[in-house]
């Protein structure tokens, strides 16, 4: 089960590195592309969250587990805008922060932050319910691309060499698959312990959905944008159908 959780980070991180190399190969990539891939993760995460991942965590911990999915919530909260100053992503559209180098490393620090938090709800999720945890997988995923063309587009503005860019889009892959290992010293600990666990990235999904993706979204003037967000919760939807018998089964 271990390798197979590693795998799935892997293929995240390396969505991350795509996502970057995109960037490095055209200098530029359509706004609308990132948009699409933003609206979609966004709404697929929140429809995640409110049907699974909030009912799985109470019946797992109880009356407990809004405490700590609040933790969950709280600790994002307190990395990306309390220790790195101020994050979200589309950063590299704000002209007036493209020629600043320390907005770049400031940008850096925050997505690694993000990264490593997306790799740690992975792999928790896939040690609680492998199936459940898949979901939260495709979650993801949906948005390591426009990270990975973020993260580079910011690096380039604040006049780094096209390496240093590559380099921060691997690095920040390499923090997913960092979240995703730092789960395994979890195993073989009490189911209440791992349905806290699960419980606080549920709060981390709820911070990733909402407070990251959600508002970039609402700046966008492209009217589609708003749509596709209820085309990732259908999305969503979709996939729990078709994992349903699987995610009833593991319980």
């Amino acid at each position: 089960m271990g390798l197979t959780i590693l795998a799935f980070g892997i293929v995240a991180a390396l969505a991350e590195v795509a996502g970057g190399s995109f960037v490095l190969l055209r200098r530029t990539w359509p706004r609308a592309v990132q948009e699409y891939l933003l609206a979609l993760s966004a709404g697929f995460i929140l429809a995640l969250v409110f049907l699974e991942l909030i009912p799985e965590s109470i019946g797992a911990v109880g009356v407990k587990a809004p405490i700590f999915m609040l933790l969950g919530y709280s600790t994002l909260h307190f990395f990306e805008h309390t220790v790195v100053g101020h994050l979200h992503f589309g950063e590299e559209t704000h002209e007036e922060l493209m020629l600043s180098r320390t907005a770049s490393v400031s940008t850096f620090i925050g997505l690694f932050i993000h990264a490593f938090f997306d790799g740690f709800a992975i792999s928790v999720g896939m040690q609680f319910n492998f199936y459940l945890g898949l979901l939260v997988f495709f979650a993801i995923l949906l948005h390591k691309i426009p990270e990975g063309l973020t993260i580079a587009t910011v690096m380039l503005a604040g006049m780094r060499r096209r390496r240093t860019a590559f380099l921060a889009s691997a690095a920040i892959g390499a923090a997913t698959v960092l979240g995703i290992l730092s789960v395994f010293l979890l195993e073989g600990v009490s189911r209440a312990l791992m349905g806290s666990a699960f419980a606080f990235s549920a709060g981390i999904a709820t911070y990733v959905g909402a407070s990251d993706l959600i508002p970039e979204i609402n700046h966008s003037r492209n009217r589609v944008i708003p749509l596709l967000v209820f085309g990732g919760m259908l999305l969503f939807y979709a996939g729990l159908v078709l994992l349903q018998p699987a995610i009833g089964g593991a319980h």
